[in-house]
Protein backbone atom coordinates (compact mmCIF):
# COMPACT_ATOMS: atom_id res chain seq x y z
CA UNK A 1 0.00 0.00 0.00
CA UNK A 2 1.27 3.53 -1.10
CA UNK A 3 1.69 6.01 1.43
CA UNK A 4 2.39 9.58 0.87
CA UNK A 5 4.41 11.96 2.61
CA UNK A 6 6.10 15.58 2.50
CA UNK A 7 9.48 16.91 3.40
CA UNK A 8 8.86 20.28 5.37
CA UNK A 9 11.80 22.62 6.73
CA UNK A 10 10.33 24.47 9.98
CA UNK A 11 11.82 27.73 11.62
CA UNK A 12 12.86 28.62 8.42
CA UNK A 13 15.32 32.00 7.62
CA UNK A 14 13.94 34.48 5.17
CA UNK A 15 12.57 32.05 2.85
CA UNK A 16 15.70 29.89 2.68
CA UNK A 17 14.30 26.68 1.17
CA UNK A 18 17.73 24.91 3.15
CA UNK A 19 17.25 26.50 6.53
CA UNK A 20 15.25 25.82 9.93
CA UNK A 21 14.57 21.54 10.88
CA UNK A 22 13.56 19.05 8.54
CA UNK A 23 10.39 17.06 9.02
CA UNK A 24 8.53 13.91 7.68
CA UNK A 25 4.98 14.38 7.39
CA UNK A 26 3.26 11.15 6.50
CA UNK A 27 -0.71 12.52 5.15
CA UNK A 28 -2.94 9.51 5.79
CA UNK A 29 -1.40 6.76 8.60
CA UNK A 30 -4.57 4.71 8.42
CA UNK A 31 -3.49 0.96 8.17
CA UNK A 32 0.09 1.60 9.63
CA UNK A 33 0.70 -0.20 13.02
CA UNK A 34 2.99 1.49 15.55
CA UNK A 35 6.11 -0.62 14.81
CA UNK A 36 5.95 0.08 10.89
CA UNK A 37 5.68 3.97 12.16
CA UNK A 38 8.52 3.40 14.22
CA UNK A 39 10.05 1.85 11.45
CA UNK A 40 9.07 4.80 8.84
CA UNK A 41 10.57 7.12 11.09
CA UNK A 42 14.12 5.06 11.25
CA UNK A 43 14.13 4.82 8.15
CA UNK A 44 13.47 9.00 6.76
CA UNK A 45 16.01 8.91 9.73
CA UNK A 46 15.13 12.66 10.65
CA UNK A 47 14.91 14.04 14.27
CA UNK A 48 11.08 13.59 13.85
CA UNK A 49 8.46 12.02 11.62
CA UNK A 50 4.75 12.88 12.44
CA UNK A 51 2.05 10.46 11.33
CA UNK A 52 -1.41 11.98 10.75
CA UNK A 53 -4.60 10.53 11.91
CA UNK A 54 -8.57 11.05 11.83
CA UNK A 55 -9.18 13.21 14.43
CA UNK A 56 -10.44 11.87 17.98
CA UNK A 57 -11.63 14.27 20.11
CA UNK A 58 -14.33 17.00 18.98
CA UNK A 59 -13.52 20.23 17.98
CA UNK A 60 -9.56 18.95 16.74
CA UNK A 61 -8.63 18.56 13.32
CA UNK A 62 -6.58 15.91 13.38
CA UNK A 63 -4.59 13.03 15.61
CA UNK A 64 -0.94 13.37 15.74
CA UNK A 65 2.06 10.93 16.28
CA UNK A 66 5.42 11.95 16.88
CA UNK A 67 8.75 9.95 16.05
CA UNK A 68 12.21 10.39 16.78
CA UNK A 69 14.67 7.47 14.67
CA UNK A 70 14.41 5.42 18.38
CA UNK A 71 11.29 5.94 19.88
CA UNK A 72 7.81 8.30 20.36
CA UNK A 73 7.69 11.77 22.10
CA UNK A 74 4.45 13.18 23.65
CA UNK A 75 5.10 16.87 22.39
CA UNK A 76 7.77 18.34 19.78
CA UNK A 77 7.56 21.92 18.31
CA UNK A 78 9.06 21.56 15.01
CA UNK A 79 6.50 18.90 13.88
CA UNK A 80 3.70 20.26 15.09
CA UNK A 81 3.97 23.45 13.28
CA UNK A 82 5.11 21.65 10.66
CA UNK A 83 2.39 18.89 10.77
CA UNK A 84 -0.06 21.80 10.99
CA UNK A 85 1.09 23.23 7.21
CA UNK A 86 0.30 20.06 5.62
CA UNK A 87 -3.40 19.01 8.06
CA UNK A 88 -4.67 23.01 7.27
CA UNK A 89 -4.52 23.16 3.70
CA UNK A 90 -4.85 26.87 3.32
CA UNK A 91 -6.65 27.56 6.63
CA UNK A 92 -5.42 29.78 9.05
CA UNK A 93 -5.97 27.49 12.11
CA UNK A 94 -5.65 24.19 13.36
CA UNK A 95 -6.07 22.00 16.51
CA UNK A 96 -3.91 19.41 16.75
CA UNK A 97 -4.06 16.18 19.27
CA UNK A 98 -0.55 14.76 20.27
CA UNK A 99 0.10 12.57 23.19
CA UNK A 100 0.32 15.85 25.23
CA UNK A 101 -2.54 16.80 24.70
CA UNK A 102 -4.37 19.34 22.54
CA UNK A 103 -2.36 21.75 20.48
CA UNK A 104 -3.85 24.70 19.02
CA UNK A 105 -1.85 26.40 15.66
CA UNK A 106 -2.46 29.68 14.05
CA UNK A 107 -1.03 30.85 10.80
CA UNK A 108 -0.38 34.24 9.45
CA UNK A 109 1.64 34.38 6.47
CA UNK A 110 3.74 31.48 5.81
CA UNK A 111 4.56 31.43 9.73
CA UNK A 112 2.44 29.09 12.47
CA UNK A 113 2.26 29.80 15.94
CA UNK A 114 1.35 27.36 18.35
CA UNK A 115 0.26 27.38 22.29
CA UNK A 116 2.09 24.95 24.68
CA UNK A 117 -0.10 22.16 25.31
CA UNK A 118 0.51 22.27 28.99
CA UNK A 119 1.13 24.94 31.62
CA UNK A 120 4.98 24.65 32.32
CA UNK A 121 6.23 21.72 35.40
CA UNK A 122 10.07 22.41 36.62
CA UNK A 123 12.08 20.55 39.07
CA UNK A 124 15.50 21.36 40.73
CA UNK A 125 18.54 20.14 38.71
CA UNK A 126 20.67 18.05 40.98
CA UNK A 127 24.20 19.12 40.00
CA UNK A 128 25.92 22.17 40.95
CA UNK A 129 26.38 25.24 38.37
CA UNK A 130 30.05 24.40 38.10
CA UNK A 131 29.54 20.98 37.25
CA UNK A 132 26.85 21.94 34.65
CA UNK A 133 29.77 24.42 33.38
CA UNK A 134 32.16 21.16 33.20
CA UNK A 135 29.32 18.91 31.34
CA UNK A 136 29.11 21.60 28.70
CA UNK A 137 33.16 22.20 28.66
CA UNK A 138 32.62 26.14 29.45
CA UNK A 139 34.36 27.64 33.01
CA UNK A 140 33.32 27.22 35.77
CA UNK A 141 31.08 30.65 36.14
CA UNK A 142 29.56 30.49 32.84
CA UNK A 143 26.16 29.23 34.36
CA UNK A 144 24.62 32.70 34.45
CA UNK A 145 21.46 31.98 35.90
CA UNK A 146 19.31 28.79 38.02
CA UNK A 147 18.88 26.15 35.48
CA UNK A 148 15.82 24.01 36.10
CA UNK A 149 13.88 20.99 34.66
CA UNK A 150 11.22 22.32 32.64
CA UNK A 151 8.09 20.40 31.06
CA UNK A 152 5.78 21.62 28.59
CA UNK A 153 4.68 18.46 26.59
CA UNK A 154 8.40 16.92 26.97
CA UNK A 155 10.61 17.42 29.85
CA UNK A 156 14.31 19.22 28.90
CA UNK A 157 17.00 20.55 30.89
CA UNK A 158 17.52 24.38 30.56
CA UNK A 159 20.67 26.03 31.39
CA UNK A 160 20.82 29.81 31.03
CA UNK A 161 24.86 31.11 30.50
CA UNK A 162 26.81 34.35 30.88
CA UNK A 163 27.28 35.05 27.25
CA UNK A 164 26.56 34.40 23.26
CA UNK A 165 30.17 33.62 23.07
CA UNK A 166 29.94 30.50 25.86
CA UNK A 167 26.93 29.20 23.84
CA UNK A 168 29.11 28.94 20.76
CA UNK A 169 31.64 27.34 22.92
CA UNK A 170 29.74 24.74 24.46
CA UNK A 171 31.33 21.11 23.96
CA UNK A 172 29.08 18.90 26.28
CA UNK A 173 31.43 15.70 27.31
CA UNK A 174 28.90 13.08 26.29
CA UNK A 175 30.06 11.04 30.12
CA UNK A 176 28.65 14.66 32.08
CA UNK A 177 26.42 15.16 29.94
CA UNK A 178 24.99 11.56 30.43
CA UNK A 179 25.73 11.91 34.20
CA UNK A 180 24.00 14.94 34.80
CA UNK A 181 21.50 16.09 32.06
CA UNK A 182 19.50 12.64 31.72
CA UNK A 183 15.80 12.49 32.18
CA UNK A 184 14.20 9.28 33.46
CA UNK A 185 10.88 10.66 31.84
CA UNK A 186 12.76 10.92 28.08
CA UNK A 187 15.35 8.32 29.32
CA UNK A 188 17.92 9.91 27.02
CA UNK A 189 20.19 12.99 28.06
CA UNK A 190 19.87 16.64 27.29
CA UNK A 191 21.21 20.56 27.53
CA UNK A 192 19.46 23.67 26.03
CA UNK A 193 21.68 26.45 26.30
CA UNK A 194 20.86 30.14 25.73
CA UNK A 195 22.07 33.50 26.18
CA UNK A 196 20.90 36.93 25.49
CA UNK A 197 22.74 38.78 22.91
CA UNK A 198 24.58 41.71 24.89
CA UNK A 199 23.42 44.26 21.87
CA UNK A 200 19.56 43.25 22.06
CA UNK A 201 17.71 41.99 25.27
CA UNK A 202 15.36 40.58 23.00
CA UNK A 203 17.76 38.12 20.56
CA UNK A 204 19.05 35.20 22.13
CA UNK A 205 21.34 32.33 20.54
CA UNK A 206 20.70 29.11 21.84
CA UNK A 207 21.82 25.49 21.33
CA UNK A 208 20.12 22.01 22.29
CA UNK A 209 22.25 18.98 22.53
CA UNK A 210 21.01 15.32 23.46
CA UNK A 211 22.28 11.63 22.97
CA UNK A 212 21.81 9.03 20.51
CA UNK A 213 23.69 5.72 20.82
CA UNK A 214 26.89 7.19 23.27
CA UNK A 215 27.28 10.13 20.93
CA UNK A 216 26.18 13.93 21.35
CA UNK A 217 23.80 15.29 18.75
CA UNK A 218 22.97 19.11 18.24
CA UNK A 219 19.35 20.19 16.84
CA UNK A 220 19.02 22.57 13.98
CA UNK A 221 15.75 23.64 16.01
CA UNK A 222 13.72 22.97 19.01
CA UNK A 223 10.63 24.04 19.29
CA UNK A 224 9.80 22.43 22.46
CA UNK A 225 12.52 23.59 24.45
CA UNK A 226 11.86 26.77 23.47
CA UNK A 227 8.17 26.40 24.55
CA UNK A 228 10.46 25.40 27.61
CA UNK A 229 12.08 28.88 28.11
CA UNK A 230 9.38 30.55 28.44
CA UNK A 231 8.71 27.36 31.44
CA UNK A 232 11.55 28.67 32.67
CA UNK A 233 10.85 32.77 32.48
CA UNK A 234 7.12 31.77 34.44
CA UNK A 235 9.01 29.82 36.99
CA UNK A 236 12.16 32.27 37.72
CA UNK A 237 9.43 35.60 37.71
CA UNK A 238 10.77 36.77 35.09
CA UNK A 239 8.70 40.27 33.70
CA UNK A 240 6.00 39.06 31.68
CA UNK A 241 4.62 39.54 28.74
CA UNK A 242 7.85 39.58 26.67
CA UNK A 243 8.62 38.36 23.16
CA UNK A 244 11.54 37.26 21.76
CA UNK A 245 13.75 35.96 18.72
CA UNK A 246 16.02 32.71 18.77
CA UNK A 247 18.70 32.01 16.75
CA UNK A 248 19.90 28.08 16.30
CA UNK A 249 21.09 25.72 14.16
CA UNK A 250 24.11 27.66 12.89
CA UNK A 251 26.61 25.38 14.51
CA UNK A 252 25.16 22.57 12.31
CA UNK A 253 24.66 24.75 9.31
CA UNK A 254 21.14 24.64 9.41
CA UNK A 255 20.43 28.29 10.63
CA UNK A 256 17.16 28.66 11.99
CA UNK A 257 14.74 31.61 13.36
CA UNK A 258 11.70 30.94 16.17
CA UNK A 259 9.82 33.23 17.86
CA UNK A 260 8.73 33.09 21.78
CA UNK A 261 5.73 35.06 23.25
CA UNK A 262 5.07 34.78 26.77
CA UNK A 263 1.84 36.45 27.46
CA UNK A 264 0.92 38.13 30.99
CA UNK A 265 -1.33 35.74 31.35
CA UNK A 266 1.67 33.03 31.20
CA UNK A 267 0.30 31.43 28.04
CA UNK A 268 3.30 30.21 26.01
CA UNK A 269 3.75 30.73 22.25
CA UNK A 270 6.18 29.03 19.59
CA UNK A 271 6.17 30.83 15.99
CA UNK A 272 8.19 29.83 12.67
CA UNK A 273 8.11 29.53 9.45
CA UNK A 274 7.47 26.76 7.19
CA UNK A 275 8.08 25.97 3.99
CA UNK A 276 7.30 22.58 2.02
CA UNK A 277 10.59 21.33 0.44
CA UNK A 278 8.90 18.00 -1.75
CA UNK A 279 6.66 15.14 -1.79
CA UNK A 280 6.57 11.77 -2.34
CA UNK A 281 5.05 7.82 -1.36
CA UNK A 282 6.30 4.74 -0.27
CA UNK A 283 5.29 1.34 -0.27
CA UNK A 284 4.75 -0.73 2.83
Amino acid sequence: MAHAFRIMNVFTVDGDRLSGNPLCVFEDARGLSDSQMQALARQMNLSETTFVLPPRTPGTDAHVRIFTPGFEMPFAGHPTLGTADVVGRGRDDVALEVKAGIVPVTRAGDAWTLKAARAPETRPVEASRAELAQMLGLGEGAISDEPLWVSTGVEQLVIPVATVDDVRAARPVPELLQRWGFSAARDEAMAYVWARDAADARALTVRFFFTSHGSVIEDPATGSACANLGGWMIATNQPLPVELTLRQGDAVERPSRLGLRVAADRGIYVTGAVIELGRGTVEI
